[in-house]
């Protein structure tokens, strides 16, 4: 099965089967008209209301019983303000009442007197409940947020982990990656929260707009449009700041750079030896003042419009309550009612604006939160075909490459062009070219990290994209130049490299010992119980060359069908280079072999060699032939000859 160049381009989208590249980079921000705007409140708008339930299903799945009892929270909590008001007015008034019946002293048996004191303990309770359950919301809350933020971690690390490696190549997408990561932990419960506020202020709104409708519709009218202005200001400010820490995006991760290289023992000594350090301090915080000016300036100007147009709600309220004073001066309200009405034309107010304030806080939190879904709607391209078959474990026959190009995402040289070469079964093949001759990228494409642009990798006779990804990925032990130093014990170190067979310490050991690496795990401290790496309390730091042994050894661990070894043994010395895969011949007897290198005492080894340059296969032979072809191979022989005579 052949493919045509242009077929593949990336990963994918969830639900429009559409193949699509990687995230490219976010055009800048424009100024746009009003009608503009409007038109783009809206689709954002719609994409939130689209995005709440899924905000509401991560919060649902993360506990329902804490779910649930927010929910019931709000709806108490909503009622009781209302409840509230109603007592406070019945007291005032009845304190009023006995008032009027008592003199100098106070009979408690009277009933006046009698039904104050009911009223005071009503009152008491409602209090008390109220603080109770601000106590209990807080701490269901937090549990309910500290689970949430792990379960969308565990979600994005995930999801993050069945993505291409083309996501991982292009630098948009870390800054979706961490977009989402900066924020996601706690947005989809500060969305639950806004929503059952929002549920928790119309209850009490309602309840409050009943109270006051006998005082006339215009006090009710005026008390529903004063916090309007506030409302607008405020979501055209959240979306202001939405798209400027979207632009901020890669600074930041600039920033965390920055920080990683000043904070890890990685880079240490060459930032010591050059003296780095202050210039990179420099270059964080230049970034840091430009981010603390532009968020200071965002947040100055949204404080100030608040403060303008919370001022009108304000008025609204005086005045109000000067409308409810006369009344009562006039004997046409009671004491009670003056309360009443004062407490709940300055609650419809304050429930309008928390509604108000909801939306907006909805608005804000669904295109932050947005970033996560839209990470998450990314689908990898290079998966499992319903029809997968496994790898057998016997392979009948080898490697062919046939009529295989492939260009990167986003580039327009491809890597490869049109190259077809065979590994047999019991052979070993060395990889000889310039860097950027196109070496790893078969590597690449022969573990389905990419899939080929066109022509097809066949193993065992068959399309390698027929195979199930696990089975194919097993059969191959890959170690490249850029191998992972984990900070685990030596033994898991190893181990990784089967991750099934990591407690055998019988496999562990003998995997060292063909890589070279077993004499020096002896040494350290606790054997292959020490921790490597100095991350850690105990931790000891390996050299180059004795961390590449380690890596050796985690391929032999996998003992798989194909040994891949992409340069991993350029930090050895040469002595130690040859002895490696002198021993990798015998230890492949059967099986097939391929690695790259750049010293031609070692690629010598080899059965075969293939000469590579701007990703054609120029050369292709044994080491005799290829000197007696007197092309690109014998050239560079002859010049790293030279420089060892």
């Amino acid at each position: 099965m052949r493919q045509r160049r242009g077929d593949w381009e990336g990963p994918q989208f969830v639900g429009g089967g559409e193949r699509t590249p990687p995230p490219s980079p976010e055009p800048e921000e424009t100024p746009l008209s009003l009608r503009e705007r409007w038109k783009q409140s809206r689709d954002n708008g719609r994409v939130i209301l689209a995005g709440l339930p899924r905000a509401c299903g991560l919060v649902w799945r993360a506990h329902r019983g804490f779910t649930i009892t927010l929910a019931l929270m709000a709806v108490v909590g909503g009622a009781l303000p209302t409840a509230t008001a109603w007592i406070t007015k019945l007291l005032i008034d009845g304190v009023v009442a006995a008032a009027g019946v008592g003199g100098h002293t106070v009979d408690v048996h009277a009933p006046e007197v009698h039904r104050v004191m009911v009223l005071v303990a009503v009152q008491l309770g409602l209090l008390l409940g109220s603080a109770l359950l601000q106590v209990a919301q807080s701490i269901v809350q937090q549990a309910l947020q500290d689970l949430t933020g792990i379960r969308v971690q565990l979600i994005i690390m995930e999801h993050a982990n069945r993505l291409d490696l083309a996501f991982f190549e292009n630098p948009t997408f870390y800054d979706k990656l961490q977009q989402a990561q900066s924020e996601a932990s706690y947005r989809p419960i500060s969305m639950v929260n806004q929503l059952l506020s929002l549920l928790r202020s119309l209850i009490t709104f309602l309840s409050m707009i009943a109270l006051i409708a006998r005082l006339g519709p215009g006090v009710a009218a005026m008390a529903l449009i004063a916090p309007i202005p506030s409302f607008i200001a405020s979501t055209r400010y959240g979306w202001r700041g939405f798209m400027q820490a979207r632009r901020q995006s890669p600074d930041r991760r600039r920033m965390g750079y920055f920080l990683d290289l000043l904070t890890r023992d990685t880079y240490n000594k060459e930032i010591k030896l050059f003296g780095l350090g202050r210039h990179f301090l420099t270059r964080w915080k230049e970034i840091a003042d430009r981010f603390y000016r532009e968020n200071q300036g965002l947040f100055a100007r949204r404080a100030l419009m608040g403060f303008l147009w919370g001022n009108l709600t304000t008025l609204v309220t005086s005045g109000t309550f000067l409308y409810v004073a006369l009344k009562a001066i006039a004997r046409v309200l009671t004491i009670g009612d003056l309360t009443l009405y004062t407490q709940a034309v300055s609650s419809v107010q304050s429930s309008f604006q928390s509604i108000l304030g909801s939306f907006s806080s909805l608005y804000e939190g669904g295109l932050y939160l947005n970033n996560l879904f839209s990470f998450l709607d990314y689908e990898p391209a290079i998966r499992n075909r319903p029809d997968a078959v496994p790898l057998p474990p016997v392979l009948e026959s080898g490697i062919e490459f046939r009529n295989v190009s492939f260009t990167y995402p986003g580039k327009k040289a491809p890597a490869l062009n049109d190259i077809s070469f065979t590994l047999a079964l019991d052979e070993t093949i060395a990889l000889v070219g310039q860097n950027g001759a196109g070496k790893t990228t078969i590597v690449k494409l022969l573990t389905r990290l990419y899939d080929p642009s066109e022509g097809a990798i066949f193993l065992n006779g068959r399309d390698i994209r027929e195979y199930e990804l696990e089975s194919l990925r097993h059969a191959v032990g890959v170690i490249f130049q850029d191998y992972v130093t984990y900070f685990f014990s030596a033994a898991e170190n190893i181990g990784v490299g089967r991750i099934g067979d990591v407690e055998d310490r019988a496999l562990i050991e003998e995997a060292a010992e063909k890589s070279g690496a077993a004499e020096m795990i002896g040494r350290l401290p606790k054997g292959y119980d020490t921790t490597l790496g100095r991350w850690f309390d105990e931790g000891v730091q390996l050299s180059g060359g004795e961390w590449q042994k380690v890596a050796l050894a985690r391929a032999f661990m996998r003992d798989a069908e194909v040994l891949i070894l992409d340069e991993p043994t350029a930090s050895l010395d040469a002595r130690a280079e040859y002895e490696i895969f002198a021993q990798m011949q015998r230890l492949t007897a059967g099986k097939m072999a391929l690695f790259i290198s750049h010293r031609f005492g070692t690629v010598r080894l080899a059965d075969r060699i293939l000469v590579l340059e701007h990703g054609k296969i120029k050369e292709n032979g044994t080491h005799e032939e290829l000197l007696a072809l007197g092309g690109t191979y014998a050239e560079l022989f002859d010049l790293q000859a030279a420089a060892y005579r």
